[in-house]
C-alpha cells in the first residue's frame, strides 16, 4: 500500500535534527513529507539542505494541528497517511505490522502503535500509551496512562486490539476515510481533535485498532508543555465540543451538565493549589464553548452509536477508588 509519513512542523528545527534520521532510516516503504505550519525558523532550509529527498508542503499560516494537517494532506497522494509528531523516534519495521493490518482488515480505518516515553523507554508515554478510551463524561485515558500516572511496560499490553481512539502523536489512517470525515475539526485547533475524529469514524461504522508490534518513542510536550494554561484551555473546551458533536441525543444534555459541574470542581482544585491561571483557563474554555455550541451542535451526524465505555468515571475511579492503572478501572 502507498503510505506517506507526514511530519507536522512549526519552528521545530531542533526536533527535526534529532528525530528525522530514525524516520528516514526505518521507513523505506514510505514517502516522507514535512508539512510546515508557516515556520519562522530555519526548518525549511535545514530539510532542503540535509534531506533533499524529503518532500515539503508549506502551509501559508499556522492553523494548529487540525488545520495544519487538513491543509497539507490536500497535496499528498497516498492510501495511508502516517501522521507523526516531530518529537517521535521510530524503530525498525515500525510500518510493517501497520500495513499488514490495513491490508487484512478492510473495516479498520485507524491504527495506533505502542507509544513509549523517549526519556524513560521502559514506560508508556502520556499521549496515547497503548491505546485510548474515554469515560462517559468525556475524560480521555489510555491503557498504560490514567491522568498523570504512567505504567511501566512489562508486556501487559503486547496485543492487537480494538480501542476507542488513537493518539495524534503517531496516527495512521486510510486516506479515503480521512476525506470522508472531512479531516480534523479545525475549531479544535489542537488537542483532542484526534479523539473527535475517531469517534466520528466509529459513528460511521469503522474500527480503531492498536498494534503493539509497531513501537515508537515520544518526547511529549515538545511544542506545548503540560503546565501551559493554553493546554488546559484547549483540553477542557475541546472535550465539551467533542461531547456535543458525538454523544447520543438522549444523553447529551445530561452529560454536558454533569461534565461542566466537574469542570467547576477542577477549577476549585486549581485555586486550592494556587494555580489560578489554570482556573482562569477553564473559565475561558467554558465561555468559548458557549460561543461555539450551536455551530458544533449542527455538525452532529444523523446517527450517534451507543458506545461502550470502559468505565463510567475515571475521576471517581482514580481519585476516590485509587484506580491508578487501566486494569483497576475497568
Amino acid at each position: 500500500m502507498k503510505i506517506a509519513v507526514v511530519i507536522l512542523n512549526w519552528n521545530g528545527v531542533k526536533l527535526l535534527e534529532q528525530f528525522l534520521p530514525s524516520i528516514i532510516q526505518y521507513s523505506p516503504e514510505a514517502t516522507i513529507y514535512v508539512a510546515d505550519n508557516a515556520s519562522t525558523d530555519e526548518s525549511i532550509a535545514f530539510v532542503k539542505n540535509n534531506y533533499p529527498t524529503i518532500k515539503i508542503v508549506r502551509n501559508k499560516t499556522n492553523q494548529g494541528f487540525a488545520g495544519g494537517y487538513n491543509d497539507a494532506l490536500q497535496h499528498i497522494d497516498a492510501e495511508i497517511y502516517a501522521l507523526v509528531n516531530s518529537d517521535i523516534e521510530v524503530t525498525e519495521n515500525w510500518l510493517k505490522p501497520i500495513l499488514e493490518t490495513f491490508e487484512s482488515e478492510p473495516e479498520t480505518a485507524i491504527i495506533q502503535p505502542k507509544i513509549l516515553d523517549f526519556k524513560r523507554k521502559d514506560y508508556f508515554e502520556y499521549a496515547g500509551a497503548a491505546g485510548g478510551f474515554i469515560d462517559q463524561f468525556g475524560y480521555p485515558f489510555c491503557r498504560g496512562r490514567i491522568f498523570d500516572t504512567l505504567e511501566k511496560d512489562n508486556g501487559q499490553y503486547n496485543d492487537k486490539t480494538e480501542i476507542f481512539w488513537a493518539s495524534g502523536a503517531c496516527f495512521f489512517i486510510r486516506s479515503t476515510v480521512y476525506k470522508e470525515l472531512n479531516g480534523f475539526d479545525e475549531n479544535f485547533f489542537a488537542h483532542q481533535e484526534e479523539i473527535d475524529l475517531c469517534w466520528r469514524a466509529i459513528n460511521k461504522g469503522y474500527k480503531i485498532k492498536y498494534n503493539s508490534e509497531s513501537i515508537v518513542y515520544h518526547v511529549g510536550g515538545a511544542t506545548l508543555k503540560q503546565a501551559n494554561p493554553q493546554k488546559t484551555y484547549l483540553n477542557f473546551r475541546n472535550s465539551l465540543l467533542m461531547l456535543t458533536k458525538n454523544l447520543p441525543q438522549d444523553t447529551l444534555f445530561q452529560v454536558l451538565i454533569i461534565r461542566m459541574l466537574l469542570d467547576g470542581i477542577a477549577g476549585i482544585k486549581f485555586i486550592i493549589e494556587g494555580q489560578f491561571i489554570h482556573c482562569w483557563a477553564i473559565i475561558r474554555a467554558h465561555f468559548s464553548f458557549y460561543r461555539l455550541f450551536l455551530k458544533n451542535y449542527k455538525k452532529r451526524e444523523k446517527k450517534q452509536v451507543e458506545i461502550y465505555f470502559k468505565t463510567k468515571s475515571i475521576v471517581y475511579g482514580y481519585y476516590v477508588k485509587n484506580g491508578t492503572i487501566f486494569g483497576n478501572l475497568i
